[in-house]
């Protein structure tokens, strides 16, 4: 494909998610195909994008040269195999989070993607968010002073999930944020996770990822919660924000308070409270619009492939701390 050219991509999935993206790149007049392999999944996509093609065989995408990159709105358990098939076939890849469920997978993704110089993209679409992007300019300016403790709530009676548990499910994106806004993996997590309708797969997860310098950050992850909260709260020692999704009013608030000593005891100083008011756009739609500008100029997304491999190394860590009984454990250097 050339660089002035438009890009054409097939979805694979009309599901639950893949509908959302579906729309998405048809809105953005970029979408060819539709892959589904359930009849309903079809229907749908045929509802959706009525000038595409909807085909049921995956394959059918990979000899098309007509056809520039593949989104892989699928179950995680099937990225890696498709991601590598993709790439093969020599297509720019967008694969939903999280990018695959082990590290060796991420980086058999990672090497292919480069060895056959494609793009490869990961759905944190939270990093494209407006009101995320700004928090992140605040962080790096410095309004928030130095980075103290991260919180993140994602909860919500939600899809009950058998392929994946509530960590795996719902966490990638609040690590995505805190890596991002950290700028470092952390050193070591702990991890804890209960089984409420005793599925073999966690329900809810308690995690703490130990970062080097000092810095820790708390996660809960739920989808047996009576009600939506998809909040991330930064502390800092000159500042606190909050990240608040799910908030029909605003996204993102500035807390101007700090903790202060006097005669070695703290002193609370609050301040105003600054809201941001809500941003129209879509960050389904800016992630979208994000991987096509990736695909026509070959330069790599803000969510590449590294990005999306760190990411799973700290969900394996935390995996790895649930199925001990919450021990510490490292996690591995990836890049």
């Amino acid at each position: 494909m050339k660089p002035s050219s438009s890009p054409r991509v097939a979805v694979i999935g009309c599901g639950y998610w893949g509908r959302n993206v579906v729309r998405n790149f048809q809105a953005l007049g970029a979408l060819a195909a539709v892959v589904d392999p359930t009849p309903g999944g079809r229907a749908a996509a045929r509802e959706l994008a009525p000038g595409a093609d909807v085909l049921e065989d995956f394959s059918a995408v990979l000899v098309r040269r007509d056809i520039d990159a593949v989104v892989l709105a699928t179950p995680a358990v099937t990225h890696a195999t498709l991601g590598l098939q993709a790439l093969d076939a020599g297509k720019d890849v967008l694969v939903e989070k999280p990018m695959a469920l082990t590290i060796a997978d991420c980086r058999a993704l990672v090497d292919r993607a480069a060895a056959t110089r494609r793009i490869l993209h990961v759905g944190h679409l939270l990093e494209y968010h407006p009101s995320f992007l700004t928090l992140r300019d605040w962080v790096a300016a410095g309004r928030l002073g130095k980075i103290l403790r991260l919180h993140s709530h994602r909860l919500g009676f939600g899809l009950v999930r058998m392929e994946e548990d509530a960590l795996w499910s719902l966490a990638p994106h609040d690590v995505a944020l805190i890596l991002r806004l950290t700028g470092e993996l952390p050193a070591a997590v702990t991890c804890h996770g209960t089984h409420a309708l005793g599925t073999p797969r966690a329900d809810f997860a308690v995690s703490m990822l130990h970062f080097a310098g000092g810095v820790d950050a708390h996660l809960l992850n739920s989808w047996l919660h009576p009600m939506k909260e998809q909040k991330l709260v930064v502390v800092g020692d000159r500042g606190m924000a909050v990240f608040d999704d799910a908030n029909p009013d605003y996204k993102l608030a500035f807390f101007d308070q700090q903790v202060t000593w006097q005669d070695g005891q703290p002193v609370l100083q609050k301040g105003p409270v600054q809201y941001l008011p809500l941003t129209p756009a879509e960050p389904l739609r800016l992630e979208c619009a994000a991987f096509l500008r990736a695909v026509a100029t070959r330069e790599p997304s803000l969510t590449d492939g590294l990005s999306g491999l760190r990411v799973v190394a700290v969900l394996d860590a935390c995996r790895r701390s649930m199925e001990n009984g919450g021990v510490r454990t490292p996690v591995e250097s990836v890049c």
